[in-house]
């Protein structure tokens, strides 16, 4: 019989626990508004994570971990019509694009990334179907959930300190002219480079987040880090327009159009003068 309920009344914390301790096999779906999780698992141990119906094939989750490039992901695409992922992973290991370890790690990393943002979900409703597996075509790596529990119970409570310091993601960035902190102890990672190169006052942090694939917490996460260098500041975006008096009387801001109808603005020159000035040290 299917366990179900929801996130209010049993959290994520409490359901891998329940998982974990009682060594369960099946798949649990949570789902919140448009947005649907499914963790997979065996005899208490994760093996398979999927968010939504993007970004879950392995040339996508390649590509976000940085084993793929953008170019390297069209060749693939246009000359494997793969539905299988083992099947396509044998292609690219054979094909020299990568090794069966960056397919391994690269999976885990997607699969612990989607659970650790689950942990951030406080509403929805949840249903666990036992014995149900993931598709054979499917990679699946077996992950203990004790480790698990520690880590997401660690970023829960990041992620609430974060909502207090930048509750507001529909501010927008721009660069300091003069960083607070030496440029000589900054080292970037991927994801923040992706994120610089979409700051510009037009786009909302919200914005750049849906634009660069990010979590709520990741985009948090990195934009507080880059506050606290001294590298960007919050602004109000440019071209927010007022929209015509609600009934009430108030006059109210019409939200800015996603970056699918309107691609983020690169400060190029910005970016250029940071890296430049980063070489330079």
């Amino acid at each position: 019989m299917a366990l179900k309920g929801n996130l209010r009344d049993f959290s994520i914390t409490q359901l891998l626990n329940l998982i974990n301790l009682a060594r369960k096999t099946g798949t649990l779906t949570v789902e919140r508004s448009s947005e649907r999780a499914d963790l997979c698992f065996r005899e208490g141990k994760l093996v398979y994570a999927s968010l939504g119906n993007q970004h879950n094939r392995l040339d996508q989750i390649l590509l976000k971990a940085g084993r793929l490039t953008t170019e390297q992901t069209r060749l693939i695409q246009a000359q494997v019509n793969a539905t299988d992922d083992k099947e396509l992973g044998l292609w690219l290991i054979n094909a020299g694009y990568v090794t069966q370890k960056d397919i391994l790690q690269s999976v885990r990393q997607h699969m612990l990334e989607i659970v650790y943002q689950l942990f951030t979900w406080t509403d929805g409703k949840f249903r666990f179907e036992p014995n149900q597996l993931p598709p054979p075509e499917r990679i699946t790596v077996p992950i203990g959930l004790e480790n698990v529990i520690i880590e997401g119970t660690r970023r829960m409570k990041e992620w609430e300190q974060l909502q207090d310091e930048l509750p507001d993601l529909d501010m927008a960035l721009r660069f300091t002219d003069r960083p607070g902190t030496s440029l000589r102890n900054i080292s970037l990672s991927i994801e923040e480079w992706r994120v610089i190169s979409f700051i510009n006052p037009r786009n909302t942090i919200r914005q750049i987040a849906q634009a660069t694939n990010m979590s709520e917490f990741q985009i948090r996460k990195i934009v507080y880090g880059m506050l606290q260098a001294g590298l960007v500041e919050l602004v109000r975006p440019e071209g927010r327009e007022v929209a015509p008096p609600s009934r009430g009387g108030e006059r109210r801001e019409a939200p800015l159009p996603p970056p699918a109808q309107r691609p983020p603005a690169v400060k190029r020159s910005v970016v250029m003068r940071l890296i430049d000035r980063i070489k330079q040290l």
